[in-house]
Formats: C-alpha cells, structure tokens, sequence
C-alpha cells in the first residue's frame, strides 16, 4: 500500500510554518513563511496558507493524491469539531470557517485548534509531557495561552475556552491587558509584557541593549537572549518580574488543579527556557501547598517550535 503524507501548520500572526509528516511520523519536509497578517483581510491569510500547502507539495515532490489530511493551529477561540475560528485576537478572522474553506480548496479532511492546546496535546503524545496524565502547561511567546490535560484528554471547557491562564488577574491595579483588564499574567510574563517594562526603563533613560528592539514592537526572543547572556541589567530585570509572576500563577494553578506536571513552552522558553525554569523555581514553593507540590513536576516542552505541529498530528490521528 502506497505511504499517505499529513501536512501541518502552524499559522499565527506573523508567520506560517508548515511541516508534512511520513507514516513514521518523521518530518520530511518544512517550510516557513511571513504571513504579514496585520491589516490584511481573511482572504490574504488564506492565500498565504494555501501558498504554503501548494508549495510544500510541489518542492517536497510527494503524489498529491497521496494526502492524507491537513491540520492547523490559529490563536484564538477555535470551534475543533466544527473546525471553526469564532475569533482570533492576532488575525482578521471572525466566525471563519477555515475547515470548510480548506477542504473544498484540497478535497482531504481538515482539522484546527488553538494553539496552546495543541501545543501542550503535541508534548502530552510525542514530547516532555509523555506518560503524564494532567498536565498544565504555559506557553509564553508574544502573549501567554494556557492548555490543559485532564485524564489524558485535552480539556477545552464551554465553548472552547478553557485554559486561559495568560488572563489569571494577579493584580488588579497592574497593567492594561488587551483583553480589558489589569494586571493578568500575560501583562508581566509574556513578550509583551516584558517589551512594556523594558521600554518604559528606557523613557526614564536607563541604558539597554533592548532599547531598539522594542522600539517598534515585541522584541524577537534571540534579542533577549544575547542580552541576558551580556549581563543586561534591565533585560534581567524583565525577565526576574516575568518568572516572579509565571512562579505565583504556577502555585495557584499547582493548588487548584494538583497536575502531575506543569509544562512551560513557547518562544521565549525555547529561547531563555533554562533560565526561566530556574527562576520559577526557587520561587514557586512559596505560593502553594507542600503537600501539593511534592507531587508535581515542573519541566520545560521538548519538541520547541515542532510542540503545535505534533499536537496537529495528533488532532488528525485522533489521539
């Protein structure tokens, strides 16, 4: 019987990373594109997705009709069963069906979820959470979404909301967060919220060598890295309020949800991850119950920017 080929994306706001996976599961091929989404229409996201797919299959050489499926991650409130993104705070999509668009442009099945999910899914079957059965997981990266396994299943919640830790309020006179409210950890703990304390040292004068790097946005996670490695005292300072932060936003989670472990992924993590993992704990003890916490285990993902591809590998498998 001839091989079938999967394809997997990982679409979010700036770019577009497809793999295919072989039978083995192996990735035999990837591809990594801009998707420049910022004030463009749903239509040229598409194109970009679809750019990618056609591109994938023609330079890997494999027998179109030789595709299995196709499955995609967005950010957002995603509807998995339907394969519906109701919204995407990143990208112009509003009640999308992308599911229904992608299999009439390709004729195979077509799945989507949120990315964090899928994340921590790809880690719980292929990567660092493997052999766990609950596993809470923090993926920081331009923001910070949550995922959550319970009993071996993703949990999702009403609606698909579930997991939303990056809007746990932690002080409610900190900063403005997208989502409206003050002081979630997504404020202190994410790239955002790290570009933020960096750039208002930097209006008070301080000397950074982040300073360019924020000026026009969420600095590149490399960026952050070199500093940290040259000793950058306010880039240090970023980042000792962001594990302050994520190790308090830990211990609630520990508390309330007594996981087998909690799993940290994301940009920012595959970046500076040891670190971060340091940080957090020599400070998490402090902000749960030890009788809880000795049965937890605290790891950073291992499959780095592969965790969301895995986990749509695993939407299309059905695991």
């Amino acid at each position: 019987m001839a091989e079938r080929y999967n394809i997997c994306l990982d679409v979010g706001g700036t770019k577009v990373l497809g793999v295919i996976f072989n039978e083995k599961d192996e990735i035999i091929y990837r591809l990594k594109k801009r998707s420049k989404s910022s004030g463009e229409g749903a239509a040229d996201v598409e194109k970009v997705i679809v750019d990618v797919v056609e591109e994938m299959i023609r330079e890997s050489g494999i027998d179109r009709s030789k595709l299995n499926a196709i499955a995609s991650c967005a950010p957002g409130v995603i509807d998995q069963d339907k394969g519906i993104v109701l919204f995407t705070p990143n990208l112009p999509w509003k009640n999308y069906d992308m599911a229904g668009a992608m299999r009439k442009k390709f004729g195979v099945p077509f799945y989507v979820g949120n990315d964090v999910n899928l994340g921590v899914l790809g880690e719980y079957h292929f990567g660092a959470a493997k052999g766990y059965k609950n596993i809470a997981g923090f993926f920081v990266g331009t923001g910070l979404g949550g995922g959550l396994i319970l009993n071996g299943s993703l949990f999702t919640g009403n609606q698909f909301k579930a997991a939303e830790y990056g809007h746990m309020i932690l002080d409610p006179e900190g900063p403005l967060c997208n989502c409206g409210q003050r002081g979630c950890l997504e404020t202190f703990s994410s790239k955002m919220g790290m570009t933020s304390y960096i750039r208002q040292q930097v209006n008070r004068g301080r000397e950074t060598m982040m300073a360019e790097a924020v000026q026009d946005g969420v600095f590149r996670s490399k960026k952050l890295k070199r500093a940290l490695e040259a000793g950058d005292k306010v880039a240090m300072e970023a980042v000792d309020r962001a594990c302050h932060y994520l190790a308090v936003a830990t211990g609630n989670l520990i508390n309330t949800l007594s996981p087998d472990l909690v799993l940290y992924g994301g940009g920012v993590i595959e970046a500076v991850g040891d670190l971060f993992l340091e940080k957090v704990l020599a400070e998490v003890d402090r902000y749960c119950m030890p009788q809880i916490r000795n049965t937890v285990d605290i790891k950073i993902a291992s499959l780095g920017d592969d965790s969301i591809l895995y986990g749509d590998l695993a939407m299309i498998k059905g695991l």
